[in-house]
């Protein structure tokens, strides 16, 4: 099958073509600043420089219609007619309680993610963009959501309810929900497959690291934890997310900075993280240059991820009752060895002994996917690339 994976923001469309007999990405793509100035198709397919096409486009059913346009296209296309996409699948970032698997798309799947919005009032209504345009586009083509909420949804009630009046989760659904559970569900399938061993009788811990980041506890197949909560703010340290801190601070500095709910929300989502603590970047390759030059903040940054993310691999290796495998993914968890090193740092009395010359080789070698614990570790330790488009992908076709 062909699967059409579509990832729709408020103002962006990214795109991958995917063959799922042999998942080879046949192109794939990203549309920029849709429905404002200088909006930029970039089209690429793996034989052939990237194609960038420059055209107005109003919103997002433009978009999707350039985007077929060009994966027709006779000199940079790469299919024939439209009947060769077999299907569309949607990422869908709150599926809330409604949905704990992926589920081909009708009125009724539209109207409870639509149900859900008040969730993720910023992601929702641009993931719906993009189902409505693919919709009008591509009338006669089956589509499946596939939820970055989903796979959490096993966690038990004693993880994911806040101590709070039990009528917010009742009548509002306030409660841990947890994010990036495609790319969770992804390196622990794929850790599984690696180790040879069945994945529903494996205790895995994966961290999602990048801009923004989540750890996950995965015994026997299942999340039974996740970092992140209600929404993506809550957690480790990010890259300008604060992570979890005491809810009084809110207060206080709403009070101190003379900031309204707007003004809160940006202070803590935008300006915190790493950034914040820093002052230099959010971005982890110039808080490591600052760090070898000197910058005591820039060092104190990587340390306080570096320290979060070891707590959180204690703490669900206590949630599972141990831990067999501990898996490093996404942009940060790929290719920053030194905060791998220092995350798994005092961690050898669970077993995890990494071993640190591997672990360096590692740095730069993109798509490196292999161990980097020391040959005998109890606890085995892995860097796996995540893949969130193949595995919406394999939803997708596995429910067609």
């Amino acid at each position: 099958m062909n699967i059409l994976v579509i990832n729709a923001g408020s103002s962006s469309l990214k795109y991958q073509l995917i063959n799922t007999e042999d998942e080879s990405v046949i192109a794939k793509g990203n549309v920029e600043r849709i429905g404002i100035d200088n909006p930029l198709l970039t089209h690429k397919r793996p034989d052939c420089d990237p194609v960038k096409i420059e055209v107005d486009m109003k919103d997002h059913t433009e978009a999707v219609q350039l985007v077929i346009k060009a994966l027709l296209d006779a000199d940079h296309g790469v299919i024939e007619s439209m009947e060769e996409i077999d299907a569309v699948g949607h990422r869908v970032v709150h599926g809330g309680e409604s949905f704990a698997s992926s589920v081909i798309i009708d009125d009724a799947v539209i109207k409870a993610i639509e149900g859900n919005t008040h969730l993720a009032p910023l992601h929702n209504p641009a993931n719906m963009m993009g189902i409505r345009a693919c919709r009008q586009v591509l009338p006669d083509v089956p589509m499946v959501a596939v939820f970055d909420t989903a796979f959490h949804q096993s966690m038990p009630p004693e993880a994911y309810i806040y101590a709070i009046p039990y009528e917010a989760y009742k009548n509002y659904g306030y409660r841990r929900y947890g994010f990036h559970g495609t790319s969770h569900k992804f390196v622990s399938m794929r850790a599984a497959k690696l180790l040879n061993k069945p994945y529903d009788q494996l205790k895995i811990v994966t961290c999602h690291l990048g801009n923004g980041s989540s750890v996950a506890a995965v015994k026997n197949g299942k999340c039974v934890d996740t970092s992140m909560g209600l929404t993506p703010l809550e957690g480790l340290p990010m890259g300008t997310r604060s992570g979890t801190i005491d809810p009084s601070i809110v207060y206080f500095l709403m009070e101190q900075e003379d900031l309204d709910i707007k003004g809160i929300q940006d202070y803590l989502n935008k300006e915190s993280g790493v950034l914040g603590i820093s002052g230099v970047s959010s971005d982890f390759r110039d808080l490591l240059e600052a760090s070898e030059s000197g910058n005591k903040r820039a060092r104190l940054a990587l340390d306080v991820v570096a320290y979060h993310v070891k707590s959180y691999i204690g703490a669900y290796a206590a949630a599972m009752g141990g831990v067999d495998c501990v898996v490093f993914t996404a942009g940060v968890g790929e290719n920053n060895p030194g905060l791998r090193a220092d995350a798994c740092k005092g961690l050898e009395f669970l077993g995890v002994e990494l071993d640190l010359p591997v672990n360096e080789d590692a740095y730069g070698r993109n798509g490196f996917e292999g161990a980097i614990s020391k040959e005998g570790s109890s606890v085995d330790v892995w860097v796996i690339p995540t893949n969130e488009e193949l595995m919406i992908a394999r939803e997708t076709a596995a429910l067609l």
